[in-house]
C-alpha cells in the first residue's frame, strides 16, 4: 500500500467521522440529545415529508433585548417563562376592554429554549433596514376603507413561510415525485413546489405567496421562492418585516425525527435589509384532524371597524 492510498483512506476516514446527521445537527441547534434514526422514504426514494404538521410556538422572531447575547433559556427559565404565560390566560380584561378569545380557541404553543426564531446574525435580531425598508415596515393600520386593513384581517394571505400566530399553525404537506404540495390551515391557502426544472414565472406576474421551485440537497428539501406581490408589506403576519417585491426566500425543510421536522428560511432582500438572515421554526406532527378555516363568513369585525369609524368622525 503506497502513501498515495493511504492518505486517502485517511481523508475518507476524517469525513467519515466529522460527517453528521440532519437530526444531529438539529439536535444540536436546540441543545437537545439526538436519537438514532433513519429518514423515512417515499416508494419513489425520496425524503418523506408528508403527513400533518404544526408550527406552533410562541419564542419571539427577534431576540428580547433582556436576553442580550444570549441564544438559549435555561431549563428553569424556560420552565417559568411558560408557566407564567399559562398564568395569563383567561384573565379578565381590563375595565373598557372588549377582551379577545379565551384559551379554548388559542393555540399558541410555548417557548423553544432558543430566545429567538432568528439564528443569524448571531445576536438574535433583525439586521438594518434601508430607508425603503423603514418606511415599508412603518406602515400602520387605518379605516378610510378595507383597502386601509391589513392582509390577514381582510382574510386575502398570510404569506409563505406562515409565522405563528394564535391559532391554525396546520399544515399539511403532500408529495409525488415531481410536487410537493403545502396547505396551510389559516386561510386554506396552498403552495406549490414543482421539483423539476421548470423555470420561475415571468417577473411580472407576481403572487402573494410568490413563486416556489423545489430541489433535492441530500435529505432536505430546499425550496427557493421569488415574484412576491409588492403588497406582502401589508400582511401583518408577514414571514420579513418590510419586505416586498424585492423579497427572495431560500427554505430548507428536513426530517429530524419521526415527530419534527427542522424547517428554516434564509430571506435575501437587498432592498429592505443591510444583510440577509435565517430563521428556523421547527414543525411537531399531530395526528389532526385539520378542520377548514372559513376566515370572513358571519365575520362583521371589517365592516364594524369601518362603521365605527364614521360614526367617531361625526
Amino acid at each position: 500500500m503506497n502513501w498515495r492510498t493511504l492518505a486517502r483512506i485517511g481523508t475518507l476516514a476524517a469525513m467519515f467521522l466529522l460527517w453528521r446527521s440532519p437530526s444531529e445537527i438539529f439536535a444540536e441547534s436546540q441543545n437537545i440529545e439526538a436519537p438514532s434514526w433513519a429518514v423515512p422514504r417515499t416508494p419513489w426514494g425520496a425524503p418523506d415529508l408528508q403527513g400533518l404538521w404544526n408550527n406552533s410556538t410562541t419564542t419571539p422572531l427577534e431576540r428580547p433585548q433582556q436576553f442580550s447575547d444570549r441564544e438559549l433559556l435555561t431549563p428553569e427559565e424556560l420552565a417559568q417563562l411558560n408557566q407564567e404565560a399559562l398564568d395569563r390566560v383567561d384573565r379578565r380584561p381590563r375595565p373598557g376592554d372588549t377582551g379577545s378569545y379565551n384559551g379554548f380557541w388559542f393555540n399558541r404553543g410555548s417557548l423553544l429554549q432558543r430566545t429567538s426564531l432568528i439564528i443569524n446574525p448571531s445576536d438574535g435580531r433583525l439586521p438594518p433596514m434601508t430607508p425603503a425598508g423603514q418606511e415599508r415596515a412603518a406602515w400602520e393600520r387605518g379605516a378610510d376603507s378595507w383597502e386601509d386593513r391589513n392582509l390577514a384581517e381582510r382574510c386575502v394571505t398570510r404569506g409563505a413561510p406562515k409565522r405563528p400566530g394564535g391559532y391554525n399553525n396546520n399544515f399539511h404537506i403532500m408529495q409525488t415525485p415531481d410536487l410537493v404540495v403545502i396547505l396551510q390551515e389559516m386561510i386554506h391557502e396552498v403552495r406549490f413546489i414543482p421539483l423539476t426544472e421548470r423555470p420561475h414565472l415571468p417577473q411580472n406576474i407576481r403572487q402573494w405567496m410568490g413563486d416556489s421551485r423545489g430541489r433535492w440537497d441530500g435529505d432536505t428539501l430546499v425550496v427557493e421562492t421569488m415574484n412576491f406581490r409588492d403588497g406582502i408589506v401589508f400582511n401583518s403576519y408577514n414571514c420579513c418585516p418590510g419586505s416586498g417585491a424585492g423579497l427572495q426566500l431560500t427554505e430548507r425543510f428536513t426530517r429530524v425525527d419521526t415527530d419534527t421536522i427542522d424547517h428554516r428560511y434564509t430571506v435575501n432582500d437587498p432592498t429592505t435589509y443591510a444583510e440577509p438572515w435565517t430563521a428556523t421554526i421547527p414543525m411537531t406532527r399531530f395526528e389532526g384532524p385539520m378542520f377548514e378555516y372559513a376566515c370572513h363568513e358571519g365575520n362583521v369585525g371589517l365592516a364594524n371597524i369601518l362603521r365605527g369609524a364614521r360614526a367617531q368622525e361625526k
